[in-house]
């Protein structure tokens, strides 16, 4: 295997399974309703987050380059959003009863990719790194191949992960606890994003 790609691999590895906020939100999803019920927020996530790589990769690079503004105002939008998540995930009634809904949907993480702070920084920062004028369209295929694979494996790992502790979830306490330990590693993302 090619030592760049081996790079590459751990770096995206590193960003993407590295406590943020799509990964909180997947454990508090996996958490509260199970696997199957947190698909689309997986798929939300992954297909989102390569969306994401492709148009920075092809389209937007050379505006973030040119304007850091940009960035800013990604980040100042993706913390708002972000406050609003931890805010619903700290306070969301007990959702030990079934007929709870998932109140994060496809669409929402979708759309979340495209303004959290910490993916938009990923994906730039691999995107600078490994993508070569001298062999653009086959690095921009290996790097967007790993940040998609990176971030479908991720997502669903903390997914799983969160149904795992669901095991020892045996009250309400529990529960609440879990809830507000998620929305809180929201707000130390956001913090992370400022220092």
């Amino acid at each position: 295997m090619h030592p760049e790609l081996l790079l590459l691999i751990g770096i995206s590895f590193s960003l993407g399974f590295t406590p943020g906020p799509n990964n909180a939100v997947a454990s508090f999803s996996g958490f509260n309703f199970g696997i199957r019920k947190t698909i689309p927020l997986i798929m939300g996530v992954g297909i989102g987050y390569t969306v994401l790589v492709i148009l920075i990769n092809f389209i937007l690079i050379s505006a973030f380059k040119n304007y850091p503004i940009i960035q800013e105002i990604i980040r100042i939008l993706g913390t708002f959003f972000l406050l609003y998540l931890a805010y619903k995930i700290s306070f969301s009634v007990n959702l030990s009863n079934s007929k709870n809904i998932n109140p994060v949907k496809f669409f929402d993480t979708f759309l979340f990719q495209f303004i959290n702070p910490k993916g938009v920084m990923a994906a730039i920062t691999l995107i600078s790194k490994f993508v070569r004028d001298d062999n653009y369209l086959n690095s921009s295929i290996m790097v967007i191949i790993v940040c998609s694979f990176t971030a479908f494996l991720s997502i669903t790992c903390w997914t799983f992960f969160g149904k795992f502790l669901r095991k020892f979830a045996t009250n309400d306490n529990f529960i609440k606890n879990f809830n507000y330990a998620m929305s809180m590693l929201i707000v130390v993302c956001i913090i992370g994003f400022y220092i």
